[in-house]
């Protein structure tokens, strides 16, 4: 049998856990931050993301048992439901000592980030307001990195226009898997309200729409990565759309990886992510 720890990590959701923090870390760069500040953003975003991962799967145990999603170890039956809240809570606390170093502006704004996804679960996932905390979430990740400069700096307007555009996006492809599983135990967030079509269709133009933002936000023609960003973009999109209507994960990780590469860019980009 698996260990404890084994369990809680699978709860903890680690691979869109560290993608965040890949991101986040990736942005910090592209802000400027020197070496020591950016583990410092990453081990305190790395806390505050698996405290999200650990909530979800707290607060759903019910839930997912309901709908059978044998995938969970807290169904399986491998860690309990308590033992689950209790690390969530104990990372989201790490989070906050850990970020002390970051200064407050970047702190305040780290918690704004992680307590959109924790009100997500909580709540709002089952409300057509269920996109808000992944616009706030998402859009906060630039202004994280660029508050976490030794002389704090505003992100750019387009660069947290991008950071939501990614939210929203991925809040569409990570719920396409599970909208049957969502109506059955009365989720009604916003892609089950629009249904799969339309929810398939505008993760797709979201994602095209945040390419297209941050070509020209980092310079438009004439800046190779941003060219070659967007031309990226657009293959992901093409290739998600040819599956426009499977209930997949594949949707979740083609945002993700469009994620990656918006961070490539940014990170090329250097001081245009500044206001």
């Amino acid at each position: 049998m698996p260990s404890k720890a084994a369990a809680l990590a699978r709860s903890s959701h680690p691979g869109p856990s560290l993608a965040v923090t890949i991101i986040t870390v990736g942005l910090g760069y592209g802000a400027g931050l020197d070496p020591f500040r950016l583990v410092v953003l990453g081990i305190s975003m790395l806390a505050g993301q698996l405290s999200v991962g650990l909530s979800n799967d707290w607060i759903d145990a019910e839930r997912d048992a309901a709908v059978g999603r044998t995938d969970k170890p807290i169904v399986q039956g491998l860690i309990s439901a308590v033992e689950v809240r209790n690390a969530a809570l104990i990372s989201a606390g790490l989070m906050v000592v850990l970020a002390i170093p970051l200064g407050w502006m970047a702190e305040l704004v780290l918690l704004v980030a992680v307590g959109a996804a924790w009100l997500y679960n909580a709540w709002l996932k089952k409300s057509v307001f269920s996109i808000v905390p992944y616009l706030f979430g998402f859009g906060a990740l630039p202004a994280i990195a660029t508050l976490s400069r030794p002389a704090p700096a505003a992100a750019a307007l387009w660069a947290l226009g991008v950071g939501a555009l990614r939210g929203a996006a991925g809040h569409f492809a990570n719920t396409l898997p599970d909208l049957e599983g969502d109506a059955a135990t009365g989720v009604r967030g916003l892609p089950q309200v629009l249904g799969r079509r339309w929810s398939s269709a505008l993760t797709y133009v979201v994602l095209l729409a945040a390419s297209v933002l941050e070509f020209f936000g980092t310079g438009g023609f004439g800046f190779l990565p941003g060219e070659l960003g967007l031309g990226a973009s657009a293959v992901i999109a093409a290739i998600g759309g040819a599956m426009i209507l499977r209930p997949t994960r594949w949707h979740f990780r083609l945002i993700i990886l469009a994620a990656m590469i918006d961070v490539v860019v940014l990170i090329f980009a250097g001081s245009h992510i500044l206001a």
